[in-house]
């Protein structure tokens, strides 16, 4: 009777201890029979990060775009008082300050023109009139530029050029300032800078002509 107790209590806590065991090994086991979706340990892929470029496409605001769009038309003018220029100036300075300027302005609408039509935007001022694209000239101006010749026309051309620039160097300003993509700003502080230095140097033009 007592010999079957002590057996009977020897195999319980034998098989007490195995089911101990087994369940360790279940918790710590890493082998192929692991269940499933177990989170414990595993690890899980990093968020994607956005490039730079992926940034730079979608960085921009409403000061770039306007920005762009008034710029343009802008520039557009100064190309055709440069064109004027290489047949009505007389001053060989003035005739290289106008191809300077052509140079320089010509591949900056290409620029901007490219960058509204990446963000989708009109490639038109949308209706800015002359009276917020400060230095543009009025269609009485272009006429009598037009009409002018010789040293007429190099100091006609360099006193509305020079008005010109100063109105792009406040809208180059602003951008600077309220602008959000890199590229924008960093054209505009290079249209200020460059545009600046023709000033002074159209400032001393007029000094002799």
């Amino acid at each position: 009777m007592f010999a079957n107790r002590s057996a009977l209590r020897r195999l319980a806590l034998t098989a007490t201890a195995g089911a101990g065991a087994f369940t360790l090994l279940t918790a710590c086991g890493g082998g192929d029979d692991a269940p499933t979706g177990h989170t414990g340990m595993t690890s899980s892929a990093p968020a994607a990060v956005p490039t730079a470029s992926q940034k730079s496409q979608t960085s921009f605001n409403n000061v770039d775009v306007t920005f762009a769009q008034m710029m343009v038309p802008h520039h557009e003018q100064a190309l055709e008082m440069a064109e004027l220029a290489e047949t009505r100036a007389s001053d060989a300075e003035v005739k290289e300050l106008a191809a300077t300027i052509k140079a320089a302005q010509g591949p900056e609408i290409a620029t901007m023109t490219d960058w509204l039509s990446t963000w989708k935007a009109s490639t038109s001022e949308g209706g800015h009139g002359e009276h917020v694209m400060p230095g543009m000239m009025t269609e009485k101006d272009m006429v009598k530029l037009q009409a002018a010749k010789g040293a007429q026309f190099d100091r006609m051309f360099v006193e509305l050029m020079i008005a010109h620039h100063q109105g792009a160097i406040t809208m180059a300003r602003t951008e600077q300032a309220d602008g959000a993509e890199p590229k924008v700003k960093e054209l505009a502080r290079s249209i200020e800078t460059a545009q600046q230095a023709e000033i002074e140097q159209m400032q001393e033009l007029l000094d002799r002509l």
